[in-house]
């Protein structure tokens, strides 16, 4: 895992953001899904390893809101995807002032994009959805789920739900390989699960304003990045690409495929 090496401090609460900064070109941010840090699949040798867009563009990868080194409160109403999404946007105020960024998430991640760029269009020159989350009417089983877990952690403790949390986190596709740890703090967990929560994506008739390139990647056999949210995605979003990877080959094949998407 890499550490990150630099710190950027914004937005009205000042919270810090660490991040890693390579390569040269226009710009390309990376947001992890829920409980990752921007290593966890993203990072060097990992599954969606960046190093093609890296090679052709600058590249961030930050921690959200209460992962990893970044810091967080808490608050449960600072980690709902708008909330993340004004998060992303000051970022980008400072990383990439003047000209659009290209934008690429995982699940959590997907959602930030997707609210960021509803509500500031401009600001992104490429979309790459990846993972897209449960959203409107197969998202109220997820909510209700992140809050029973927040109640568990509080009551027991993070040891007992330990391997749930791993196991949340790790994709169906990724299973039997070394799970992927959290990356939230105890004493900030039970707050962002209640956080996103309630959260959703943005109400269709938002994105189906969006005009510009939009490539949506889904996995399959995955109940809380269920296929069919990507199909709805690429329905909604005029020319917007959609592929399904029903293995892990095939979604370590997405880097690459992601930086040829941008160069076009």
């Amino acid at each position: 895992m890499t550490t990150p090496d630099q710190l950027a401090v914004v937005g009205a609460r000042g919270a810090g953001f660490a991040f890693t900064d390579e390569g040269a070109g226009p710009l390309a941010v990376y947001a992890h899904a829920l409980s990752h840090d921007h290593d966890s699949l993203a990072g060097p040798g990992g599954l969606l390893d960046l190093q093609p867009v890296a090679a052709t563009r600058r590249l961030v990868r930050y921690d959200a809101r209460g992962h990893g080194r970044s810091s967080g409160h808490p608050v449960p109403e600072e980690y709902a995807f708008t909330e993340l999404a004004a998060d992303l946007l000051a970022l980008l105020d400072v990383w990439s002032p003047g000209a659009p960024a290209a934008g690429i998430g995982t699940s959590m991640g997907t959602a930030t994009l997707l609210h960021a760029a509803v509500h500031e269009p401009g600001r992104f020159s490429h979309l790459v959805l990846t993972a897209p989350p449960t959203a409107w009417e197969t998202r109220a089983g997820q909510a209700a789920g992140y809050r029973a877990l927040a109640d568990a952690i509080e009551q027991n403790g993070l040891a007992p739900m330990a391997a749930t949390l791993r196991e949340a986190a790790t994709p169906p596709l990724l299973r039997g390989e070394p799970p992927i740890e959290p990356s939230i703090p105890e004493s900030l967990l039970p707050s962002v699960l209640r956080g996103v929560a309630p959260s959703d994506l943005p109400d269709p008739e938002a994105i189906a304003r969006l005009r510009l390139p939009v490539l949506v990647l889904s996995w399959a056999g995955d109940p809380g990045h269920p296929v069919s949210t990507g199909e709805r995605l690429a329905e909604l979003i005029p020319d917007a690409r959609f592929q399904v990877a029903h293995s892990r080959d095939e979604i370590s094949g997405w880097p690459a495929q992601i930086a040829a998407f941008l160069a076009e």
